[in-house]
C-alpha cells in the first residue's frame, strides 16, 4: 500500500464513482466505509451499494445518538440492502469506568468523543488498511484542502474522500435523482448530525457545521486528526495547517 498519497491523487483524481472504484478495486488494500448515516451520507452509501455491495459499513453507535438517526440507519440498510453492516457500540465496562451517569460530554467533551467513538472506531478498523469518509470541502475551514485520498496521520491508514468537491447543491441533486430518503433532521435545520446532546440546527449563513459543539472551541470529535490531535477552532485563527489552505473569506474569522 503506497505510503505517499501525492500520486495517487494526480493520477486517480476522478469524479466521485472513479475515486471510489479505485479505491475499491484492492489497489489500496482492504477497505471499509465509515458511515454516520447523517444529513448526508445516504448519497455515498448509494455509491458504494452500486459500485461493491459487499464493502463493509461501519456505522457507530455512540449511545447518544438521535432516535431519528437510528430509524434513518435502519431505512436506509435495508433500502440499499448492505449486506456487510457493522453496528459498532462502546465497550460497556469502559463506559461504566468513564461516563456511567452519561455527562462526560458536559465536562471533557473531547474525552467523551474518544470513548465513544474514536476509540470504538480504531478497534473497528483493525485489519483494514483505510476506510472512506463523506467528508467534504464546504464543510468547514478545517476541510477546506480536502483531497480524494489522504494518510490519516494518527493512524497510517488511508481516507478516501471521493465527495471532497462536491457541494449542497450537488448532493441534493443526486439524492433527487435516485429518490433517497433525506434524513428526517434536515428538514428541521440539522446540517451536519451527531450526538444528540451536542448538536443543534443552523441558522441560514451558518457553517454547516456550526451546531456541532455550538459554543465551544470543538470543531472535530476526533475520529478526524491534524497531526495526531483534535482540530479545535483557535488552531484555525490567522493561520493555515499543514496541507491546508484557507479560503481568503475565512482568515482570521474562524473561532
Amino acid at each position: 500500500m503506497p505510503r505517499d498519497t501525492s500520486p495517487i491523487n494526480l493520477t486517480h483524481k476522478a469524479d466521485a464513482q472513479g475515486v471510489l472504484r479505485h479505491a475499491l478495486s484492492g489497489a489500496l488494500g482492504r477497505i471499509a466505509m465509515v458511515s454516520s448515516f447523517g444529513a448526508e451520507s445516504v448519497v455515498l452509501l448509494h455509491m458504494v451499494a452500486q459500485i461493491a455491495p459487499a464493502t463493509p459499513v461501519i456505522f457507530i453507535d455512540t449511545l447518544m445518538l438521535f432516535p431519528e438517526t437510528l430509524a434513518y440507519q435502519r431505512e436506509v440498510a435495508e433500502r440499499l440492502n448492505l449486506s456487510d453492516l457493522r453496528i459498532i457500540q462502546p465497550d460497556p465496562e469502559a463506559l461504566f469506568a468513564k461516563d456511567p451517569d452519561g455527562i462526560l460530554h458536559l465536562a471533557e467533551p473531547d474525552a467523551c468523543c474518544d470513548l465513544r467513538k474514536t476509540q470504538v472506531l480504531d478497534k473497528a478498523l483493525n485489519g483494514f488498511d483505510g476506510w472512506i469518509t463523506g467528508r467534504k470541502r464546504f464543510q468547514g475551514a478545517s476541510r477546506a484542502g480536502l483531497e480524494p485520498y489522504e494518510r490519516d496521520t494518527a493512524t497510517g491508514l488511508i481516507k478516501v474522500n471521493p465527495l471532497a468537491d462536491w457541494d449542497i447543491a450537488r448532493i441534493r441533486a443526486y439524492r433527487e435523482a435516485h429518490d433517497l430518503p433525506p434524513h428526517p433532521l434536515v428538514a428541521k435545520g440539522f446540517q451536519s448530525i451527531g450526538c444528540a446532546p451536542c448538536t443543534s440546527p443552523v441558522a441560514a449563513g451558518e457553517d454547516p457545521r456550526a451546531g456541532r459543539w455550538r459554543g465551544q472551541e470543538k470543531i472535530e470529535c476526533g475520529i478526524h486528526v491534524q497531526d495526531g490531535r483534535v482540530i479545535r477552532g483557535k488552531d484555525l485563527v490567522g493561520q493555515e495547517l499543514p496541507g491546508t489552505e484557507l479560503p481568503t473569506k475565512l482568515r482570521g474569522k474562524v473561532a
